[in-house]
């Protein structure tokens, strides 16, 4: 018996975030024997509403297979309670979800040593160096980072643990085959290559205010313990580490900037008991005991290695920022003095020609920008090649000479 059928009807039909461990461990965790039990019945043992028993019953089977074969037919693969993939930590959520698609590797979800790390979207450099930087040396002692796949912070965490050559976990609010942060898009093509990339929510949902905190219940609870960088008052990270008090985790904050708001949530939670992280030593000892077998012939680390890596990364921003500071001052100076396409030309070439620049661009990229045929376009560049103004690269790619 196909079981994923089943947990993928529960899930969709109570819908993400219902509180359903009462319901799923008084069946003994087979959804098969929900999905075959009658209205009354289920109503009698007073687990879950009336309204979500509605919305579950009126949820078609015929309907998960559909999700089911999206998902396989993507190469996704399901874990759900009954897989062993599935992370024991969130067995014990009341809001447990009941399928995971993922995205990746799912024997990373198998990892004892997990610890989130989150924090702002709208980062400063300073902030996400140092979450860069202590997500490498965590994960350097064989822990798999989790984080959300934003902007800021979250991207920043991934990357250290991709720096590292280590695995990571990504969080989506939102279906995979989302069209969703496209230019985080790299960053999750190398996160699916050393890691996952989990959610959920079914393929092609979309993301709305209310899914980023069902998610944020995830993170937290896949986690020993969530690490929070950089949070001004009202940061989503903060749901996160308040979720994480709930489930009787740890939280721990890196101290900030007293006079800057961005850091006016992290330093709130270490003036509450949050365990302020000075070094990954302080993270570390937390766990020393429990994860012996893993942990005891790990080295502490130097007081100033968050320092030194910070500065490191600090210093690799700085040059990429000057690059591309160098490059669009390059691109603006041969945009000034491109010249007006000549008479001459034909008026499907003098489209052509107006629309490429110094930067190379794909035929395809061109056929799409000037509105013109295949066909037309081709014509076109070779026009301008003919004349001398347009040099061919590698990859069917264009530019003005």
């Amino acid at each position: 018996m196909n079981y994923d059928l089943y947990w993928i009807w529960m899930s969709c039909g109570l819908g993400a975030g219902a509180g359903c461990l009462d319901l799923v461990t008084y069946y003994e965790w087979n959804p098969y024997e929900i999905y075959a039990s009658s209205f009354n019945e289920l109503f009698r043992l007073d687990v879950i509403t009336k309204r979500q028993l509605e919305k579950l019953k009126a949820y078609s089977l015929e309907d998960a297979q559909k999700i089911y074969d999206t998902a396989i037919s993507n190469g996704w693969t399901l874990v759900t309670p009954s897989s062993e993939y599935y992370p024991e930590r969130l067995l014990t959520l009341q809001n447990l979800p009941l399928v995971l698609y993922v995205d990746g590797n799912p024997e990373v979800l198998k990892n004892e040593l997990s610890i989130s790390v989150v924090g702002a979207r709208k980062a400063s450099d300073y902030g996400k160096s140092v979450a860069r930087a202590l997500s490498s040396t965590m994960a350097e002692t064989g822990f798999t980072i989790v984080s959300g796949g934003a902007l800021g912070i979250d991207s920043a965490a991934h990357q250290g643990a991709l720096d590292a050559e280590k695995s990571t976990i990504c969080v989506l609010g939102c279906g995979l085959g989302t069209n969703y942060l496209m230019e985080n898009e790299p960053l999750r093509r190398e996160i699916v290559r050393n890691g996952a990339i989990i959610t959920e929510f079914p393929p092609y949902a979309s993301a709305t205010r209310v899914t980023f905190p069902l998610r944020n219940r995830i993170i937290s609870g896949i986690s020993l313990g969530t690490i929070v960088v950089e949070a001004g008052e009202r940061s989503g990270s903060l749901i996160t580490a308040r979720l994480a008090l709930e489930q009787g985790k740890d939280v721990f904050a890196v101290p900030g900037d007293l006079v800057s708001s961005s850091f006016l949530g992290t330093n709130n939670l270490i003036r509450n008991g949050a365990t302020p992280v000075f070094s990954p030593n302080d993270i570390l000892e937390s766990y020393y005991s429990r994860f012996f077998d893993k942990l005891g012939s790990i080295k502490p680390f130097p007081n100033d290695e968050i320092l030194r890596r910070t500065q490191k990364y600090l210093t690799e921003t700085n040059t990429k920022t000057n690059q591309v500071a160098d490059n669009k001052k390059q691109t603006e100076k041969h945009i000034t003095v491109k010249k007006d396409a000549p008479d001459y030309l034909t008026d499907n070439a003098k489209k052509v020609y107006d629309f490429l620049s110094v930067e190379p661009k794909h035929i395809d990229e061109i056929i799409t920008g000037c509105d013109l045929t295949t066909e037309s376009t081709l014509s076109a560049v070779t026009e301008l090649e003919i004349y001398g103004f347009v040099q061919q690269l590698s990859g069917r790619r264009y530019k003005l000479k």
